[in-house]
């Protein structure tokens, strides 16, 4: 982990990593994180996924905590699709089954929060 520090940045200033196969169309940001910034508890994450984009179904033992920032989206969670649009939240407990997918023509973003220490557990 890296030393506390404070930070400001626009979130287009952090490089966007792709996901691969498992999730075409979906980037990531790592706009708040402990590697790089020392943060201790919470990590935040811009999730960007292109039109007829999606993550796979998958489940992980930490919580996302989601705000949606600018496109159209689905979510499975827990055996039910819930519809997005910008200034929804979303909350998916641990281990729950869940899914993302741009429902929309322009790029789905939303921001997720994780739990800092779940990562390190893994």
């Amino acid at each position: 982990m890296a030393e506390p520090k404070a930070k400001v940045v626009h979130y287009t200033d952090v490089p966007a990593q792709v996901f691969g196969d498992t999730a075409p169309g979906a980037s990531i940001r790592w706009l708040i994180d402990d590697d790089h910034d020392g943060a201790p508890v919470y990590s935040m994450r811009m999730i960007e996924i292109e039109p007829e984009g999606h993550s796979p179904q998958h489940t992980h033992p930490y919580e996302h905590e989601n705000f949606v920032v600018e496109g159209n989206g689905r979510l499975f969670i827990a055996g039910t699709w819930h519809d997005l649009k910008p200034g929804d939240v979303a909350f998916v407990p641990a281990d729950v089954l869940h899914q993302y997918v741009n429902a929309g023509d322009t790029t789905f973003k939303f921001l997720c929060g994780i739990p800092v220490k779940k990562l390190r557990e893994q």
